[in-house]
Parts: C-alpha cells; sequence; structure tokens
C-alpha cells in the first residue's frame, strides 16, 4: 500500500498535511501588517493612554479576518488576483489612477520600513549607511533568485520572531488586572487625540497592498476551493498572531512609559525608553522584534506592490518565475527596493514626512479598493454560491465608512484650520 493510501485511511492525519502544504498566505500577511508602523502606532497608543486602548484590538481583530476571508475565497473560487479582477469589472482608466496613487504610498511605506532598519540597528551600535544597503541587497537576492516555497519559509521564521515582544511585556511587570479591566470595561473619549489613536490602532491592522498580496499568495500556492476551510484556519492564525504581538507591544510600553511619563514619536524611542525600566534585554529584544518586522515587510511591500501593478496591466508575475520570464515584475520590486533604500540614506531625509504621507494615501485609497472588494465578492457570475454572508457585508461596509469618514477628516482639516486661524485672527 502507498504512503498516501495509508495516510488517507487516517483523517487527521491527511487534514495536518493538507493544512501545512496551505499554511502561509494568512500567517505572512498578517504578520507583515506589524511593520515599522504599526509598532510606532502600538508603542505610542501604549505610551500616551497605558492600556486604555486595549479593547480596541478586539474590532480589529474582526475586521483583519474577514477582509482577509473574503481575499482568500476570491482568489481561490476565481484563480485571478485582485488587481486582475479590478481591472477586468471597473476598466483600464480607473485601475491606473488608484494603481497610481497605491505606488506612490507603496514606496512611502518601504522607505518607513528601511528606516526601522535603521533605527532598530542603530541601537545595536550599526550605522544606516551599513545596515540599509546590507538588508536592501539581502531582500532583493531572496526574491529575485530564490523561489516561492523557500521565502515563504523564511516569512514564517520571521513572524515567529515578532513573538519576542511577548518576552519584553513580561518583562515590564505589567498590571494584568489593569489589563483584563481595560477589556471588560473599555473607555471611550471623545478627545480628538484619543479618537485619532483609536482610528490609528484599528486602520493600521488593514492597509490596501494587504488585500493584492492575500490574494496573489493564495494564488501562487494554487490552492483549490477543496482545501478553504485550511485557508480560513491560515487566516484567523494569522490574525490572532498580528493581535497578539500589538497586544504586547501596547502592554510593554503602557507598563513602562506611560508609568513615568516618557514620550515617544517613534518605534526606536520605545526600545530606549524601556531600558532604564525593564532592562537592557527588553529593550534590546524590543529593537529586535523591530528589526525583524522592518526587513520582513521591507520584503513584502514591494513584492505585493510588484504583483498587484503587473497584474493589473496583464504582466507576468510571481516569485517562481525566471527574471526574463517577468522582467517587467522584477523591474519594478528593484525600482521600489532602490528608490526606498535611497531616500533613507539621503541625510536629514523628512521620515516623519513621508510617514505621514504615505499614511494619508493610503487612507485615502482603501475605501476605493474595499468597495471594489466587497461588490465583487457580491457578484455571483464572479463569485458562483461563494459570495459574502451578512455579517461579513456588514462588517465590510461599517469599515469602509469608518475609513471614507476618516479620509473626509484628513482631507477638510487643512481647510478647517485655515479657517480657525482666520476668524481667530479677525
Amino acid at each position: 500500500m502507498k504512503l498516501w493510501d495509508k495516510i488517507k485511511e487516517k483523517p487527521l492525519m491527511r487534514n495536518l498535511i493538507i493544512f501545512l502544504a496551505v499554511l502561509g498566505p494568512g500567517i505572512v500577511t498578517g504578520s507583515v501588517d506589524n511593520d515599522a508602523g504599526g509598532i510606532t502606532t502600538y508603542s505610542v497608543a501604549g505610551a500616551i493612554f497605558g492600556y486604555k486602548l486595549l479593547w480596541t484590538l478586539i474590532p480589529s481583530f474582526i475586521i483583519l479576518a474577514v477582509v482577509q476571508e473574503m481575499n482568500a475565497r476570491m482568489g481561490i473560487v476565481t484563480g485571478k488576483g485582485l488587481a486582475d479582477l479590478i481591472r477586468e469589472n471597473f476598466g483600464v482608466k480607473i485601475t491606473f489612477f488608484i494603481f497610481l496613487g497605491l505606488l506612490a504610498a507603496d514606496i512611502g511605506n518601504t522607505a518607513t520600513e528601511f528606516a526601522g532598519v535603521a533605527g532598530s540597528m542603530d541601537i545595536f551600535g550599526i550605522s544606516k549607511y551599513i545596515s540599509v544597503p546590507l538588508t536592501a541587497l539581502a531582500v532583493w537576492i531572496l526574491v529575485v533568485k530564490g523561489n516561492y516555497k523557500t521565502t515563504e519559509r523564511i516569512f514564517l521564521l520571521f513572524s515567529f520572531c515578532l513573538l519576542s515582544y511577548i518576552v519584553s511585556a513580561i518583562l515590564a511587570k505589567p498590571e494584568w488586572g489593569r489589563i483584563g479591566t481595560s477589556f471588560i470595561q473599555p473607555t471611550m473619549q471623545m478627545n480628538k487625540e484619543y479618537l485619532g489613536m483609536v482610528l490609528g490602532i484599528v486602520g493600521t491592522t488593514i492597509a490596501p497592498w494587504m488585500q493584492f498580496y492575500m490574494q496573489s499568495a493564495v494564488i501562487e500556492k494554487r490552492i483549490k476551493i477543496e482545501d478553504y476551510k485550511f485557508v480560513v484556519i491560515d487566516v484567523i492564525i494569522g490574525c490572532i498572531a498580528t493581535i497578539v504581538v500589538a497586544f504586547f507591544i501596547i502592554v510593554a510600553c503602557a507598563a513602562t512609559l506611560h508609568q513615568n511619563g516618557i514620550v515617544i514619536n517613534e518605534a526606536r524611542d520605545a526600545a530606549v525608553a524601556l531600558k532604564p525600566f525593564a532592562g537592557i534585554f527588553a529593550s534590546q529584544l524590543f529593537a529586535f522584534g523591530l528589526f525583524v518586522a522592518s526587513v520582513f515587510s521591507a520584503t513584502i511591500l514591494p513584492l505585493a506592490t510588484a504583483f498587484y501593478v503587473c497584474e493589473a496591466f496583464g504582466f507576468e508575475a510571481g516569485i517562481n518565475k525566471k527574471i526574463n520570464e517577468a522582467p517587467q515584475f522584477y523591474a519594478l520590486f528593484t525600482f521600489i527596493i532602490l528608490v526606498s533604500a535611497i531616500i533613507i540614506l539621503i541625510p536629514n531625509a523628512p521620515l516623519i514626512a513621508i510617514t505621514i504621507w504615505s499614511q494619508i494615501i493610503n487612507a485615502m485609497l482603501l475605501p476605493v479598493v474595499l468597495i471594489s472588494m466587497i461588490t465583487m465578492v457580491n457578484n455571483k457570475k464572479i463569485m458562483g454560491k461563494y459570495t459574502n454572508n451578512n455579517f461579513q457585508n456588514s462588517v465590510g461596509w461599517l469599515t469602509t465608512i469608518i475609513l471614507i469618514v476618516l479620509t473626509i477628516m484628513l482631507i477638510i482639516s487643512p481647510l478647517v484650520s485655515y479657517l480657525h486661524k482666520f476668524f481667530f485672527k479677525n
């Protein structure tokens, strides 16, 4: 009797093997969410508000799980990437403008990741003029010279390395009773700073490029609809890992920085500030987590961008393809890596402005991407019987509405500020 025939007689063993084969897209996509920008957001939230914002991780988990499952389902059912589907259903012109904005945002986001590399390695005494070029070269070699299977395994290893934040938080000796209370009796403040941070935490769990990468990754693995239930498990595990890391980052900063009134502006500041309160080991673990997250995202972001831009305009794309088989894909990936690294190496580069504007563009484009997704996933001509249920639609549309409101606030805030100054002076 052949080995596979023996395995088929044991459903548990068979399911485990299938799950391990499917494992990857959900965990990788979810983990990349904890990039330099995400770590900064969680660190600042913990430093300013202590444990008060931990409750926001619950709706963040729900949103992330629902949206990622939609992407996985669309990829499995259609066999097409999200960019392909947008072009086919909404036309080339709309696709061009959406992706032009996404490309600009992703270059800014990737530059932010290299800033995370520079900041984390600076804590270990390594200059950015050494750490950034070496990281950029390593990322390029990993993708261009590797294949999807090898690359995904390295990504999964990176995902597990992010659990170092758990140790940092435990070393900080948090007040577990107050942590429990923050979930059982969540507080809500109506001031601008608190609301902005709430939106920031929820918003940092979902970015436009993540949706394109998730769907492309499912297609790259050639996952079939029969294995859909295993993909859902993969997505849920990825979402749980994301929220667990976010939880312990907030806890670590709340237990130390908030307790001692320490103000931070970026994730690197949090790693440095932890040292006198939780010890050098906790500080270095925090810096190590930032480095891993930054390298991880500096790989995935340009990769995802190259995937969806090439998909949108009909070019060959995929890590398993050679350079001569997908020249546009590898050229775009190389361009994003090169430009992003160069930006960080410019003396006195405006990193804060780059980070803010890339996030603003993300916020403006994300509702467009979500509306496109929800419209297509409910189209029976595209999805057949695998359309959304009422719960999935409710979460999707509510998230979209919140993001549209945020986008409007971002657009009109300069005008409101100008009018305030004008009337105040007069």
